[in-house]
């Protein structure tokens, strides 16, 4: 057999079929999603959550910093309530001893005050006890006795501020009197003491005893 013949005996490849404009339009997204799988097999690989080390890195400075702040807020609030405690404490003790302080100034401002007052009277009680020492005494001596132990009483209560409350002729104040009876008279006024049973008195402006008084009219 020829060359020739035996080249023509040889089977020939079919022919492929030509494709149209439209077919190689479908295949074209087929090749880019075949190309992609790749990479979005790769991306779906890496576990959920995971950043990459600059990122963790970053958020890790960032959450430190926080902290850090954090810290120096609780130091200064620490420090500031030892402060405040320290100011409470100092004040409380500030205060008591300026309690005690006024108790002892008051008590012993009262002591004087009563010491005064009795050594204001002590003139008095001298002069009584010499009196009643008395055994053999006239009427007339006993009555001046008693007389200069009386102006000796007013001295003291003079010294002490005390002045008396009720004359016969004032005015009626139910203030510094206290009425006990009344009657009417016409030679005298209205709404006066026409006589006092018992002698008022006042220190300053506080009354010390109400004068025991008759009213008329």
């Amino acid at each position: 057999m020829s060359s020739e013949e035996t080249k023509q005996a040889a089977p020939q490849p079919e022919p492929k079929p030509e494709q149209t404009p439209a077919e190689e339009q479908e295949k074209k997204p087929e090749t880019a999603a075949k190309a992609a799988e790749p990479e979005t097999a790769e991306a779906s690989a890496k576990p959920e959550g995971q950043e990459p080390a600059k990122e963790q890195k970053k958020h890790f400075g960032k959450k430190k910093s926080e902290a850090d702040a954090l810290r120096e807020q609780l130091d200064a609030a620490v420090k500031e309530a030892a402060k405040q405690k320290d100011l409470l404490m100092r004040t409380a003790a500030e205060y008591d001893n300026f309690r005690k302080r006024t108790e002892r100034e008051k008590n012993a401002l009262y002591a004087t005050a009563t010491a005064d007052t009795v050594a204001a009277f002590l003139d008095v009680a001298d002069n009584l006890e010499r009196a009643l020492a008395q055994k053999d005494c006239a009427v007339e001596d006993l009555r001046k006795g008693v007389e200069m132990v009386q102006r000796q009483m007013a001295a003291a209560l003079e010294k002490l501020g005390v002045k008396e409350l009720g004359k016969k002729g004032e005015p009626f104040d139910a203030q510094y009197h206290n009425a006990v009876s009344h009657i009417e008279d016409e030679n005298l006024g209205e709404n006066v003491i026409s006589e006092v049973y018992q002698k008022g008195y006042i220190l300053g402006e506080r009354v010390v005893r109400h004068a025991m008084v008759q009213v008329a009219n």
